[in-house]
């Protein structure tokens, strides 16, 4: 595809978040020779699909805390970010359970809401004397009246004798969710890091970083790497306590799976602590292996992590080569958040597929350059795509299967392209030796389900007059 999308030609500025792998290398549709424009602000008129800096703190890296009450200071509308959105599995479902919110009103925006944010917290306290902690989070509105969040949350710590973290991820402080994934864990190592010290042998200790527990994820890897003779000390913040991480500086070793939203409290902990962090990828066979021998390598474990690899693949070996056979070929749009979109198309080579085109709702240049890295020559890339550009790629690049998220469902179904929810999972877990052919079982049955071809067949045609319009804008 060369030029600007036809949705686009009123707003020429998205050419630049739009090019195609040639020669090796990016080629931007508006032609110039500079790389893929990203994590810059929303151009007026786009439709864009991204989320908040509040949805990326509150969403992705505070929200699977298990033991804490999660409580939004703002309106009530900004508790769609609050509950159930994403499945981060735990040992408990108080997380997903139960959602709290100050919940401002029009008296509270003109007088302040700082004695109803202190109220909420001691009540919700009250109610759940179980919670080890509080964590609260900061909103557009109760940040542009002034509200004084921080002394509050001093004020809420001595009264309920646990620790009241206060996030300042209002939600126009960036430009996507990814700003609040900076804020979570900035506002978590500030806090909480360092504040306690973990029981035990530490000599072999590592953290799990940047993996959120979507669909139990976790229980597809962690016992390898117990096998493999590692204690893993915390989870930022799969299945974690909030006590938890205060003693995670303990750790030997940082494994950092989301390269995107978690390397930031790797790199404090370089910092602070001097603890080394290795990055690796957890979706592939060929990268959870190679993630077991970095781990390996730094403890001198490496004979073990063999031993690991050689029987997992030994279990799932027939079963890989069956779905590799069937998906041989096909042809993938892939969408999501950052490095997903990168860890996947390497998965997706593993089982004989091709990546088309892919693209991502906040990925920074890092991440598209690992995309250029991996992804087949003319495939196309583009950055935080609107609707219309999916529905235009869908229909013009006409790929085999879409991976996506729960909004872009609806898109993939009305059109009749076969779908894999790649964000929350319907079912999963995708992770790991036994997440990958989790993946394949999902992509096989998206692929061969029988609706498709009653679709086709028995769907009414879009009356002409629509075609000629959408052509005509």
């Amino acid at each position: 595809m060369s030029g600007c999308f036809r949705c686009n030609l009123t707003i020429p500025e998205r050419q630049s978040h739009i090019a195609v792998k040639k020669g090796g290398k990016c080629a931007r549709s508006d032609g110039s020779a500079e790389f893929i424009e990203s994590n810059t602000r929303t151009t007026p008129g786009d439709m864009t699909e991204r989320g908040c800096t509040y949805a990326g703190c509150r969403g992705v890296v505070g929200g699977p805390v298990k033991d804490v009450i999660q409580l939004t200071h703002g309106p009530v509308g900004c508790a769609f970010f609050s509950w159930g959105y994403r499945p981060h599995v735990a040992d408990t479902d108080f997380h997903m359970k139960y959602t709290f919110i100050s919940d401002m009103n029009e008296t509270n925006i003109v007088f302040g809401g700082e004695k109803r944010l202190l109220q909420s917290i001691v009540e919700a306290a009250q109610e759940f004397p179980d919670a080890q902690g509080v964590f609260v989070y900061n909103t557009c509105s109760t940040a542009l009246i002034g509200d004084d969040g921080r002394d509050v949350a001093k004020q809420a710590e001595a009264l309920i004798g646990k620790p009241v973290v206060f996030f300042e991820c209002e939600g126009f402080r960036g430009v996507s969710q990814s700003a609040g994934h900076h804020v979570g864990n900035e506002t978590i190592f500030k806090h909480l890091v360092g504040s306690e010290e973990p029981v035990g042998d530490t000599s072999t200790a590592i953290n799990i970083i940047g993996d959120y527990n979507i669909k139990n994820d976790l229980r597809t890897f962690e016992p390898l790497f117990e096998e493999l003779g590692v204690r893993i000390l915390t989870r930022f913040t799969g299945n974690v306590s909030v006590n938890d991480l205060k003693s995670m500086h303990r750790a030997r070793l940082n494994v950092v799976h989301c390269q995107r939203s978690a390397t930031y409290i790797a790199e404090m902990m370089h910092d602070k602590y001097g603890t080394p962090y290795i990055d690796v990828t957890l979706f592939g066979i060929q990268a959870m292996s190679a993630a077991l021998r970095k781990v390996a390598a730094f403890f001198g474990l490496e004979a073990k992590a063999e031993e690991i690899i050689a029987r997992e693949l030994g279990r799932m070996q027939s079963q890989l080569d069956y779905y590799r056979h069937r998906l041989s070929g096909k042809r993938i749009f892939i969408y999501q958040g950052a490095p997903r979109a990168w860890h996947w198309i390497e998965m997706f080579r593993e089982l004989g597929m091709e990546t088309i085109a892919a693209a991502t709702t906040f990925g920074h240049q890092d991440d598209y350059e690992k995309i250029f890295e991996r992804i087949q020559e003319g495939g196309l890339v583009i950055d935080n795509p609107n609707v219309l550009e999916l529905e235009e790629v869908l229909e013009t690049y006409k790929p085999d299967l879409f991976v996506s998220g729960n909004k872009e469902k609806y898109v993939a179904y009305k059109l009749g392209v076969p779908f894999v929810n790649g964000h929350t999972y319907d079912t999963g877990p995708y992770a790991g030796f036994s997440g990958m052919l989790n993946f394949a079982r999902d992509i096989d049955r998206a692929l061969t389900s029988p609706v498709w071809k009653l679709l086709h067949t028995n769907a009414r045609p879009v009356p002409e007059q629509l075609h000629a319009l959408s052509d005509a804008t």
